[in-house]
């Protein structure tokens, strides 16, 4: 009998909070389809200046009702969504935020969520009524049928007497039962619904976590899987994880295997009151975590090689601009000072002869100076650390021996990794096309696609060029795969060759 009245109670508390969610979705959802609207109208207007504010207004109040829908969902539902994360600021000015925003995938979907969101709420406030209503009609008969019984001329809404109000009043107490059953698996719909369209996506949930998100109910579940050799835990892509501290509303429970640790599920503190069940979860599946536990630990090899073979490139970087500054500052200073001395003789000499071997050695050593210039320019160009890619790409263009047209739409610095990776594509097949692909003419191309900088370069030449044919190519293959870059030819004999190398856009820090 205790145990049936805890029950009755925890599912009139569930009611309770299917009825205040309720009233706190309808006017979310009212104003979800508004804001959703605002955002159309912006993306429609977005070729004029007026639709970036609609863009920006909208975004943000899509922003605002979806945090208000996870925390309703979270107070009333148990959901465990966690918050949404803040959105980045688009930078530039009204065309690129406009772009930017256009081409947020989150945008679209809160968006989405928010349009879903209306006719779904609609439909659960009417399911929910539908009991309550015909228990208020009950009700208000069974109380006026009985009425009757102090006056023998009762007429009540339809001509009934006090025996069937009495019975409509029976009636009553199993609608009751029936409304807060009803309400009761609607919290649980509500509950699903509300993780389905709020809780943001994955970009890596493997079966595992899937099944501890499912077990446990909590689609915030995360696995940082343990290595031993490293001493430290991280996620499925191999990056380091911390565990979260206590009191940030976050808790992890270890997982074991066979004596040894494996890693630690991450979830919702609330957790913590029932422990039971997430070591259950834990244990049961252990081995499955373990052989996810193995990928992970291959993928963080991977991700240690990649950021090893960046340092290198970083460091050769270093190494070329400080001989690049080396060559500068001394050798090509001192002859420098050689051709200023030997003006000052010439103006003191009136031998003929003489005058002939100083202006000799003037064009040897203007010579010099030239191929010293050139030298250091190959080592590292001087004017891509001063003034970016743009002008060092145009300079490139202008010193090929064979014809080349040059477009950069680039109208920010990036940083020295991607810049320098760039200028020496460019450099590499320059050089290709003078060398070896008899073109007369060329072209650059450099432009954003999305998050990539992308680097064209083509020619008219004969084709033929092939990755695997020389050292250069394979160079700056590996090269861009340091900075998780790629490069492709495309070069059928007798049709010219299209080089294509893409890497991260990542725009320079400010200073």
């Amino acid at each position: 009998m205790t145990v049936a009245a805890l029950n009755l109670d925890q599912r009139m508390a569930r009611a309770g909070r299917v009825l205040g969610y309720l009233a706190v979705s309808v006017p979310i959802a009212v104003l979800g389809v508004l804001a959703v609207a605002v955002v159309l109208i912006g993306a429609v207007l977005s070729v004029a200046a007026i639709g970036l504010p609609l863009l920006l207004g909208g975004t943000a109040a899509c922003a605002g009702l979806t945090r208000l829908d996870r925390r309703a969902a979270n107070r009333f539902l148990e959901a465990h969504i966690p918050p949404l994360p803040p959105a980045p600021r688009a930078a530039g000015g009204p065309w690129r935020r406009s772009l930017a925003l256009l081409s947020d995938r989150a945008l679209w979907r809160m968006a989405a969520s928010l349009a879903l969101r209306a006719p779904l709420t609609i439909l659960a406030l009417a399911l929910a009524l539908v009991p309550i209503v015909l228990l208020a009609l009950l009700v208000e008969l069974a109380v006026q049928g009985i009425g009757g019984l102090g006056g023998l001329d009762y007429l009540g809404p339809w001509t009934f007497g006090p025996a069937l109000g009495i019975v409509l009043g029976a009636l009553a107490l199993p609608t009751a039962v029936l409304a807060i059953a009803g309400l009761d698996a609607l919290f649980t719909v509500l509950r699903t619904v509300g993780r389905a369209l709020l809780f943001p996506r994955a970009a890596t949930a493997g079966p595992v976590r899937e099944m501890l998100a499912e077990s446990l109910g909590d689609q915030s579940v995360s696995i940082a899987y343990w290595l031993p050799d490293r001493g430290r835990f991280v996620d499925e892509g191999g990056r380091s994880v911390t565990l979260p501290e206590p009191g940030t509303g976050r808790a992890w429970t270890a997982v074991d295997r066979d004596g040894r640790r494996v890693a630690a599920i991450i979830h919702d503190a609330a957790l913590d009151t029932g422990p039971e069940l997430v070591d259950a979860a834990a244990a049961a599946s252990s081995m499955a975590i373990d052989n996810e536990r193995l990928k992970a630990d291959l993928r963080a090899r991977l991700e240690e090689l990649r950021v090893s073979r960046l340092r290198i490139v970083e460091a050769a970087d270093a190494a070329r601009r400080r001989l690049e500054r080396d060559l500068h500052d001394g050798a090509q200073q001192q002859l420098v000072g050689l051709s200023l001395q030997l003006r000052v003789m010439r103006s003191r000499v009136d031998d003929p002869g003489l005058l002939t071997e100083i202006d000799t050695l003037s064009q040897q050593l203007s010579v010099a100076m030239a191929e010293l210039r050139e030298l250091a320019r190959g080592i590292h160009p001087t004017i891509l650390t001063e003034r970016g890619l743009g002008p060092a790409i145009a300079a490139l263009c202008d010193r090929s021996p064979v014809a080349t047209e040059c477009h950069v739409a680039i109208d920010e610095r990036l940083t020295d990794q991607v810049e320098s990776t760039a200028y020496f594509v460019v450099a590499e097949a320059l050089t290709n096309i003078a060398k070896y692909s008899g073109a007369t003419l060329g072209a650059v191309d450099i432009h954003r696609e999305g998050g990539e900088l992308v680097v064209d370069v083509t020619d008219d030449g004969k084709g033929g060029a092939e990755l695997e044919g020389g050292t250069g190519l394979r160079g700056l293959e590996d090269r861009l795969s340091a900075i998780d870059g790629t490069l492709s030819v495309s070069s059928p004999p007798g049709e010219g060759t299209h080089l294509q190398a893409r890497m991260p856009w990542t725009p320079r820090e400010p200073t």
